[in-house]
């Protein structure tokens, strides 16, 4: 299955999606080209936020997004009526080819979107609740790809999508607060009496780093339970992911968990070759 050339650039670009383009390119042939789209399709949803300062534009691009969902899944749809995007008619070939659930792109969709307006988490089980719905739902649809249907490669995608989520919005920190947003959960940050204020100008203390450390273990918990489940060998190179997350989680650990430390933004060579290593293992 041949994709769009725009449709790598996408996920290629270290903006958007990068660390997951890399754990991409190390999947099997047939499900590579597809596994590219569903993520492309993600990195456009994702980015709208970034893209769109004007609140009703951000809308009005999820909305475009919903209704080509809606037309992708009409009864006898054909790839003329899907809006000239190359994400969508690639999308829309995929969903067509591997018979793609509508509710887990929806998922994609809704979750960015409500986020539009409510632009903070007030505990960290929301948090945990979003991620399900917007990096989880990938990993659903990615084992309907490899056509794993196993509750127990789904507990392992709950979770890491969950860890993955939760690391987001610990890597999002200092370009939220360009943006004047704190997503780390109120709940944590009034546990430990942190100010939003004191997010917002990046200030390293004490009590900011508790807050990391909370948050950080939570995510650091559900990627122990993804690995500690078993699933089929088909399932393991998409939950190849699993160790970005934890190379970001354990670099963390060493600056003592200072959200802020410039160090945490480099991955240099290591990552790759970690990837690499675990793709030829099949481990995650």
């Amino acid at each position: 299955m041949e994709i769009h050339c725009n449709i790598v650039q996408i996920l290629s670009d270290r903006q958007y999606d990068y660390e997951n383009y890399l754990a991409t390119l190390l999947m099997t042939k047939p499900v590579r080209s597809p596994a590219f789209v569903i993520r492309a399709f993600n990195a456009e949803v994702s980015r709208i936020q970034d893209q769109a300062s004007d609140p009703q534009i951000a809308a009005m691009r999820h909305q475009f997004w919903q209704d080509t969902l809606s037309s992708m899944y009409k009864s006898e749809q054909h790839i003329s009526k899907i809006p000239a995007n190359p994400v969508a008619k690639e999308m829309f070939k995929v969903c067509v080819h591997y018979n793609l659930p509508k509710r887990y792109l929806e998922r994609l969709v809704v979750s960015r979107r409500h986020m539009l307006t409510k632009k903070y988490y007030n505990t960290l089980e929301e948090l945990e609740n979003y991620a399900e719905n917007s990096v989880s739902s990938i990993y659903y649809l990615l084992l309907c790809l490899v056509g794993v249907s196993d509750v127990h490669a789904d507990h392992t995608a709950s979770h890491l999508g969950k860890a993955q989520g939760i690391t987001n919005i610990l890597r999002s920190v200092q370009i939220a607060s360009h943006h004047k947003s704190v997503y780390l959960p109120l709940d944590i940050l009034m546990k430990h009496n942190v100010s939003q204020e004191s997010v917002l100008r990046c200030l390293d203390n004490a009590t900011m780093r508790d807050v990391v450390f909370e948050i950080a273990s939570r995510a650091n918990s559900h990627i122990e339970k993804a690995r500690s489940i078993e699933v089929p060998k088909t399932a393991k190179q998409i939950f190849l992911p699993a160790v970005t997350v934890s190379y970001y989680l354990k670099k963390l650990q060493k600056t003592n968990f200072n959200i802020f430390d410039k160090t945490l933004h480099n991955s240099g060579v290591i990552l790759p070759l970690t990837l690499y290593y675990n793709r030829v293992l099949n481990k995650f």
